[in-house]
């Protein structure tokens, strides 16, 4: 597998693996479950736990806070909206089979993702709104931060494969064999 196509591959799975880590909003805003952390290391217990739990909450929100930040300026919200809706079905959604476009058209994912890339792109460039992503990114890091730093992760059900440390902290066979 070339290294572009496997970048690809990487880039639809990690989208899909963001989606399918849908949290309910409820438990993502519940204020009794925050607290201050005792140490520096729940500090980076805590983030770990909560990026990997509420990862599709965290891209929603860093979305959404894009999208407010291009209220005054509508035909790039416009743009933004027909762009992301575009990513969504046309890459993320759809199965692994190349895109068939108008019964004659076969899209590859390699084409696919550089025009989808380029449009994106020229939307940013050409309507002005670059500083308004940099922007809220950065309020989106802090809000991120302090969400994942002061919600507790006492309350949140998950297997190892959810932890932050994966596997890592279980023997599947029950027990340890030599090497």
């Amino acid at each position: 597998m070339s290294s572009s196509a496997e970048f690809l591959s990487n880039l639809k799975e990690a989208g899909q693996t963001v989606i399918s880590t849908r949290r309910p909003w409820g438990q993502f805003l519940d204020l009794s479950a925050l607290s201050l952390p005792s140490s520096l290391s729940e500090v980076s217990t805590r983030l770990s736990h909560n990026l990997t739990y509420f990862l599709f909450n965290y891209a929603l929100l860093l979305l959404l806070l894009f999208l407010l930040s291009l209220l005054s300026h509508l035909l790039a919200l416009l743009l933004f909206l027909i762009l992301f809706a575009a990513w969504y079905f046309l890459y993320f959604s759809r199965d692994s089979d190349p895109l068939t476009l108008f019964n004659f058209v076969t899209l590859d994912d390699r084409i696919l993702v550089l025009v989808l890339a380029v449009l994106s792109a020229v939307v940013l460039f050409t309507t002005g709104v670059w500083v308004n992503l940099f922007v809220s990114l950065a309020v989106g890091a802090v809000v991120v931060f302090l969400h994942g730093a002061l919600r507790s992760t006492d309350d949140l059900v998950g297997d190892d494969q959810e932890s932050p440390y994966g596997p890592m902290l279980t023997d599947p066979a029950g027990a340890y064999t030599r090497v």
